[in-house]
């Protein structure tokens, strides 16, 4: 594929990365996906050349090779967002029905903006159409659970023996009020981006991919120089209190929605310590300014920056505009001493099946496949991380022109355990809302790490009632 094409098929398809950058409650040209201009107005639907409707016999165990004795294909309606300009759909799909030419996909295609809207009405009608469902976030897969529109998929999990290890512990976290209601698709986790030409200038060796979170901070230090505008910081942290709280998490011991948040106050204390060090940009600075974080990577202002794997694409579509002329790489995200290295946060696009689906089978059939190791092969071409941390994916993806070159960048992209930036909590975004605020007070000292901590667990509290 060519190099333009790979850079857009990455960008187009990193609507996934909303989820985790969503804690800033920013829109950003690097997080925002699929939500740019579309042919497609909201609410139409387009086709692939499907005809009729999707009345074709259900295939007895999801076997689609010998239920078409009349000759009619099996219709199967999913939903999609900009799917004319996003790549990670298609691929799928065309996929699928080569496998299964007794298939035929329908697709129902929104703009991402009114996606959630659109889907919605859909399924307050409680028609057939859709069959199979690509969730845009973990907050409408809760409200579809919780008002019985989604199909629940233990069964045939169960009935096919689905290896669900094959997602390093995302699918299980997938799982809403003791029930799958989906498997993971797209995915995007948090890395450590730094800049090689900062490091080589210092005579320093680049971070490894097992670097302890003290081993990162003294790292941080010792890159730091310069003063004034032209100083250089050791890393960088973004104003989302993610860049916080995901590590506080990252163990898998503790989420964001907690009766006791105790648990993130060193994360808190190393923070400040970074800030108050000079080591990594003043918080209040980069809110009054609203400097993105994109900005201080690619002017070199730090050496530095735990970021998502979204901005893979942001850089290399830099450097291929010649925005950017600098050699950069990619570490695993720091870990703590107790955890082993390749413990990430981040966070997915799951796919579902509709509970008002008059092919069950075949939809299972589908996702099924969707979530393969054989489609996270297939997206891999298109620029697109899954859900499956494939060997031969990770492969194909890193061997795209401008991704940095040598074996440490590939291997910084796997991961052994995977927690979600945030749990699924039908009260997520009220707590979110809580986290931001008491993340703000305690970076500007307006709050001691120790208020902020009291004050987090009260008003969490009272959102969930365990007062």
């Amino acid at each position: 594929m060519r190099k333009k094409q790979w850079i857009a098929a990455l960008m187009a398809g990193a609507v996934v990365c909303s989820s985790m950058a969503a804690c800033s409650g920013q829109k950003t040209a690097d997080n925002q996906g699929g939500a740019g201009d579309t042919t497609t107005a909201a609410g139409q639907t387009s086709t692939t050349a499907a005809s009729g409707d999707n009345s074709g016999t259900q295939a007895a165990g999801g076997d689609n090779s010998g239920a078409q004795a009349s000759g009619e294909k099996q219709v199967l309606s999913v939903t999609t967002w900009d799917n004319e300009s996003s790549p990670q759909f298609q691929a799928v799909i065309d996929a699928y029905e080569e496998k299964n030419p007794n298939v035929e996909i329908k697709i129902i295609d929104t703009s991402a903006d009114e996606y959630n809207n659109s889907l919605g009405i859909s399924l307050s009608a409680a028609q057939p159409d859709p069959d199979v469902i690509w969730v845009k976030d973990m907050g409408s897969m809760l409200q579809m659970a919780d008002k019985e529109q989604l199909l629940p998929i233990d069964d045939f999990i169960a009935k096919d023996n689905f290896d669900m290890s094959i997602y390093k512990g995302a699918a299980e976290q997938l799982m809403y009020n003791g029930k799958a209601y989906a498997l993971p698709y797209r995915n995007d986790w948090y890395v450590l981006y730094y800049n090689k030409d900062l490091f080589d200038a210092a005579g320093v060796e680049y971070p490894s991919n097992d670097m302890t979170w003290e081993e990162y901070y003294e790292l941080a230090a010792k890159m730091t120089s310069g003063e004034g505008s032209s100083k250089v910081y050791g890393t960088h942290n973004h104003t989302w209190q993610a860049l916080v709280t995901n590590w506080a998490v990252q163990d898998g011991k503790n989420t964001v929605v907690e009766k006791d948040y105790s648990f993130m106050k060193s994360w808190y204390e190393d923070a400040l310590a970074l800030q108050d060090g000079g080591y990594i940009q003043d918080y209040s600075t980069l809110k009054t300014a609203n400097i993105h974080y994109s900005s201080v990577f690619k002017n070199q202002q730090c050496a530095m920056m735990p970021m998502g794997t979204w901005f893979i694409a942001t850089m290399m579509q830099s450097q291929e505009e010649g925005e950017t002329n600098f050699n950069w790489g990619v570490a695993t995200i720091p870990h703590s001493k107790d955890t082993e290295a390749g413990y990430t946060v981040g966070a997915l696009t799951p796919i579902a099946i509709s509970a008002f689906t008059d092919q069950a089978d075949l939809a299972w059939d589908f996702i099924k496949f969707a979530s393969s190791e054989e489609a996270a092969e297939i997206l891999a071409e298109q620029g697109v991380f899954t859900g499956i941390p494939s060997d031969a994916a990770l492969e194909t993806i890193a061997s795209a022109e401008r991704f940095p070159e040598g074996d440490s960048n590939v291997e910084a992209l796997r991961y052994v355990h995977y927690s979600f930036d945030r749990p699924l909590d039908p009260q997520i975004e009220e707590i979110r809302t809580v986290l931001n605020e008491v993340h703000e007070m305690i970076m500007i000292h307006s709050y001691s790490v120790d208020e902020g901590i009291a004050e987090l667990t009260e008003r969490v509290a009272e959102i969930k009632g365990w007062n």
